[in-house]
């Protein structure tokens, strides 16, 4: 029997772990990042945009949940034997522009940048292999005034896209903290860094995985390993108990604040402290609501800021590197109350600690609080949509200098999604006005037309399909949501006018409306060709568009 040599047909399939990204999709983004763009211009941030490729030094290894070096990026070898990878975030080239451009920039350096970044990990729900990333960084001021003022920009610029006060919240920490609850347990040696560093990562990934394993998951994780419920299993740090106690009171350190925080703030106010009893045991949303509302009309504003602080001193004790985190924090702490920016809206919190390894310092994430439904129909807060911190040796890696550095991340992607969820965006995308095709031998005049409505700012097109069956122009109009269909056949061109089709009245009055509304409100009129623009404007206008 003969083969079939017939050459294979391609599978037309979305890869997988990437997915398209079609017109309201791109538009609303657009819309979004623009606003975001305007907050952090108008913090003096400067726009850059860096390729898309970078060498693979350059990127350095700092992914998070990756043990193999150079695993989880997409990379391929030159034929000059150089490296070249995707980028899997906009850090890492900023701080390449930073190391090859030092000479050039002002210091410090302030820019944002808004594109797509790459990573090469397994894909799942709502986790694709490509995303939008939309960064603000500050290259060259060691002052934690740098970080204080990304928190303030972060939170100003969620406010500025349509995510309400009370419905959003910036929690901060320090990863000198962390540090130094590693050194108080053995695991880092200040004198020997590369020490226990294989240890390290794993507890670092561990503790980033709280909110999804909680503090049983991560107690398993910092002993012998855990196995999920798929059986995969994932090797632990092997920590002695004494050592994973000192590590799980960090772990636990914002439930125990919380859980103290009543008897804290009875020192000032003995009638409070029944509130802050039943706040212990709150959700995060309405725990943040009792710092907003309740503390507001007290000197004291600064309550949860201080108890949060007094329990990581007393965490770290013995640490010099801990102690100076503790005092970064107090200080950003004090920044931001001075600009207005209460525990309504950015409040310390141990539990933040960012997979990434190259983090130094200070490290943010913004939270929304506000309640969505699972694909189980399950009530859940929406979670986290952008993080970032302080990484004060990135570029020291190109420089062999010091230069200290802060910025923070968006996902785009999951903010739209979160504007989306509280009806702020996914609204369809409006269409161009559809000049219909009623004599291919006039297609001049059709594209005088479309040509006049683009030149008053109409979007517009000419329909270029077969113009034979006008039923079909008016399905493609509906395809693309169009207000408005303009049509002119031999007739009315000889008398000089076309006739105007309000698509936007005729699918409402198709859906529900009465004989004599069809009377009062025509969906179709004539008018003068002369005055087709100003008439398709006015239509507009009056369907709000």
């Amino acid at each position: 029997m003969a083969k079939d040599t017939k050459p294979r047909r391609p599978r037309a399939e979305t890869p997988k772990g990437f997915r398209d990204y079609f017109g309201a999709d791109v538009t609303e983004r657009k819309a979004m990042l623009d606003r975001i763009a305007a907050v952090y211009d108008r913090y003096g941030f400067d726009p850059l945009e860096t390729s898309a490729v970078e060498t693979l030094d350059a990127l350095g290894k700092y992914l998070p949940d990756v043990d193999r070096p150079n695993a989880g990026v997409f990379g391929w070898q030159e034929e000059d034997g150089d490296w070249l990878a995707l980028r899997y975030d906009l850090t890492a080239p900023l701080a390449r522009v930073a190391a090859q451009y030092r000479n050039e920039l002002p210091t410090p350096y302030r820019r944002y940048a808004m594109g797509p970044v790459w990573r090469n990990e397994k894909p799942g729900p709502g986790r694709f292999r490509q995303f939008y990333q939309c960064d603000a960084d500050t290259v060259g001021a060691a002052s934690v005034a740098a970080d204080a003022e990304i928190c303030a920009m972060l939170a100003d610029a969620l406010e500025e896209v349509g995510i309400p006060r009370g419905d959003y919240i910036v929690r901060v920490n320090n990863r000198k903290v962390l540090n130094g609850v590693m050194e108080v347990a053995g695991i880092l040696d200040p004198a020997d860094p590369e020490k226990h560093e294989h240890e390290r990562g794993i507890v670092l990934r561990a503790i980033d995985k709280l909110d999804r394993l909680g503090e049983d998951g991560i107690r398993e994780l910092l002993g012998e390993g855990r196995k999920d419920d798929s059986g995969d299993f994932t090797q632990g740090a092997k920590l002695s108990n004494a050592q994973a106690e000192v590590v799980m009171r960090f772990v636990s350190a914002k439930r125990s604040v919380k859980d103290n925080f009543a008897r804290w703030a009875g020192r000032v106010d003995k009638n409070s402290t029944a509130k802050f009893l039943i706040a212990a045991d709150a959700t995060d949303r309405q725990f943040q609501q009792v710092l907003g509302k309740d503390f507001t009309e007290w000197p004291e504003y600064g309550l949860w800021n201080d108890a949060v602080v007094e329990y990581l001193g007393d965490l770290v004790t013995g640490s010099k590197t801990g102690q100076d985190g503790v005092a970064e924090l107090l200080e950003v702490g004090s920044q931001l109350a001075a600009q207005g920016y209460g525990p309504d809206r950015i409040v310390i919190d141990p539990s933040v600690v960012r997979g990434l390894g190259y983090y130094t310092g200070p490290v943010y994430e913004a939270e929304l609080t506000f309640e969505i439904l699972d694909e189980k129909g399950r009530p859940r807060q929406f979670g986290s949509v952008a993080g970032g911190g302080r990484y004060d040796g990135l570029v020291e890696r190109f420089t062999g200098q010091k230069v200290p550095a802060t910025g923070v991340s968006i996902g785009v992607d999951r903010l739209l999604a979160a504007l989306r969820a509280k009806g702020r965006a996914g609204q369809s995308l409006q269409g161009p006005v559809i000049v219909t095709v009623m004599d291919r031998d006039r297609m001049a005049d059709y594209q005088t037309m479309v040509g006049e409505l683009r030149a008053a700012g109409v979007r517009a097109e000419v329909y270029l399909g077969n113009p034979k069956n006008f039923g079909n122009q008016l399905k493609y109009a509906d395809k693309r949501n169009s207000p408005i269909a303009v049509i002119q056949g031999g007739d009315e061109a000889a008398r000089g006018v076309v006739q105007i089709k309000d698509l936007v009245l005729g699918a409402r009055i198709a859906e529900s409306a009465s004989l004599e509304e069809w009377k009062s409100q025509p969906a179709q009129f004539e008018a003068p060709r002369a005055e087709l623009v100003a008439q398709v404007k006015r239509l507009l206008a009056q369907n709000g568009d």
